[in-house]
């Protein structure tokens, strides 16, 4: 009926119970352990021992897990500390380098002698045919139409159209830009045209002047529209031509277009040059 397994398995269960009464018997005499006591010593001594160790073990793992979700949780917390200081580090030195741009601005401002509206350029035109932007400052402020548009390294562009808030701003090294310029070393004179490739050229230079590579070119004020004497850039490349009667010049601008964030919109234009009659 029952098989020999079933009987083993059945009494090992009654043996492992009838020692663990008998020493606990045993545990309470004060009089030394018996031949008995000391057989069921040593058959229930290596179950308790396993039940022991298991014990022992479960325990370990147990505290082991709410020690990796302490740790866990401290890590979490630390990553988002780490975060929070990495993100205030960033804003701290966005301001500081806002702040050497604008004190570069306004020191640039003191050398203008001159009414200027500073802004801050919040959009730019994707078309490649147009090298345009658009600042955050408009007639409220007194921005107009034809206004030059400077920046400490140089001249920037001008206003091209006007809102109540905003402004347009074409710049120099758009292909419908001119500028009037002069070579500062020699006076030499030309118009400073952009091209669709970003770069500028110095056209109508007539060939008698001796242009060298790394001549720097400003403006000349004769246009009515920029100032005299602002920078636009440096020569970088000459072409003489054997005939003709100018020579064209490439011009690499002083100013970074591509990383134009202020700017100041000059409010006084420079007086008309006088027309002397015969």
């Amino acid at each position: 009926m029952f098989s020999r397994k079933m009987v083993m398995i059945v009494g090992a269960i009654i043996l492992i119970v009838v020692n663990v009464i008998v020493l606990s018997v045993n545990s309470k005499r004060s009089v030394p352990s018996t031949g008995i006591g000391k057989f069921t010593i040593s058959i229930v001594s290596p179950f308790q021992e396993i039940v022991s160790d298991s014990i022992t073990f479960v325990k370990n793992i147990w505290k082991h897990y709410f020690f990796l979700v302490s740790v866990s949780t401290e890590n979490a917390r630390l990553n988002r500390s780490l975060k929070q200081a990495e993100e205030k580090n960033n804003r701290l030195k966005e301001v500081e380098l806002s702040h050497n741009r604008l004190k570069n601005l306004f020191e640039f401002k003191e050398t203008l002698h001159k009414r200027v509206v500073a802004a801050e350029v919040i959009g730019r035109d994707p078309s490649p045919w147009f090298k345009t932007i658009i600042i955050n400052k408009g007639s409220r402020e007194g921005v107009e139409r034809g206004m030059p548009v400077v920046v400490p390294e140089g001249i920037a562009g001008l206003v091209t159209d006007v809102s109540k808030t905003y402004a347009k701003i074409l710049l120099v090294i758009d292909q419908n830009s001119a500028v009037d310029a002069l070579i500062q070393r020699n006076r030499a004179r030309g118009i400073i045209k952009g091209e669709p490739s970003g770069r500028l050229l110095l056209q109508y230079v007539q060939r008698k002047h001796d242009i060298h590579v790394g001549d720097i070119v400003i403006s000349s004020g004769l246009d009515g529209v920029f100032p005299k004497g602002i920078r636009i850039g440096y020569v970088h490349e000459v072409d003489k031509p054997d005939s003709g009667i100018f020579q064209q010049l490439a011009v690499t601008p002083y100013a970074d277009f591509e990383k134009l964030e202020e700017v100041l919109v000059v409010r006084d234009l420079p007086e008309p040059p006088e027309i002397q009659t015969p």
